[in-house]
């Protein structure tokens, strides 16, 4: 309830609620949107239906704007009590480590969750007031029906959670390592841009693969005619993987560390 209560919370929930008035104003003023440097993307049916809508919004926030609440939630949790000069009084309680962590970890993962679920939801009644109720137009031609996009659209919303657990695991790492909650925060975002552009570096060639940032836009596969996931599978053992060591390396560093904040 505290966390709910908090200015930061607020702040991103109006964010990311605001941002599909601000695509569809935007699409107003500008006209018919269309792919950068001749290139078919999702961006060129955005406005056909609220289903092709909620995709673009999708498309346009995956990459940066849905990492910043993951890296405050989880980046915040536990640095923050350092900062407040409250954590020693905390532990002080007759309760474990390991379950402190472990409920902190709780909660920031689902403030999270509920941060990816609330831009599609709103995006989707949006999109579909301005735009209307229909299938979702594939850019490379074809459709899915509306009652078949939304089954898809959850898949990617869901996939695009799983793609940022590694930004919540690197974030909460940080956090049990540093007192200041605004240097987890921005060390997991700056380290996940350093991912995104060494994704860039094409002279890495197969060691792309090994990157979380290679595969941020596998959920796009979920939204094809016929749904192939191995583009998914192999994103999502990618972040599981680099996740679980992260949580490990939290775990085990705070439970020996010496608190005096």
């Amino acid at each position: 309830m505290r966390q709910l209560k908090r200015r930061r919370t607020l702040v991103i929930a109006a964010i990311l609620a605001v941002l599909p008035f601000v695509l569809i104003a935007a699409f107003a003023i500008g006209g018919d949107p269309s792919g950068r440097n001749n290139r078919v993307t999702l961006m060129d049916t955005a406005t056909a239906s609220g289903a092709n809508f909620t995709a673009t919004v999708l498309f346009v926030s995956a990459g940066f704007l849905l990492v910043v609440p993951v890296a405050l939630f989880c980046g915040d949790s536990v640095a923050s009590e350092a900062s407040w000069s409250s954590l020693r009084y905390l532990l002080a309680a007759p309760v474990p480590r390991t379950r402190l962590l472990l409920s902190k970890l709780t909660v920031a993962l689902l403030f999270s969750a509920a941060a990816m679920v609330l831009l599609p939801l709103v995006a989707l009644g949006v999109g579909t007031a301005a735009y209307g109720w229909g299938p979702l137009q594939l850019p490379t031609g074809g459709a899915l029906a509306a009652g078949d996009a939304l089954p898809r659209l959850a898949l990617a919303v869901a996939y695009i959670f799983v793609s940022q657990l590694v930004t919540a695991a690197l974030a909460f790492w940080l956090s049990t390592v540093t007192d200041a909650p605004l240097g987890a925060v921005g060390g997991a975002v700056g380290l996940t841009i350093v991912g995104n552009v060494l994704d860039q570096v094409t002279a890495l060639e197969q060691w792309r693969d090994f990157l979380p940032a290679h595969w941020q836009f596998a959920w796009a596969d979920a939204l094809q005619p016929q749904l192939d996931g191995t583009g998914m599978i192999q994103g999502a053992s990618v972040s599981v993987a680099y996740a679980l060591v992260l949580f490990a390396l939290a775990f085990r560093g705070f439970g020996k560390k010496d608190i005096v904040s």
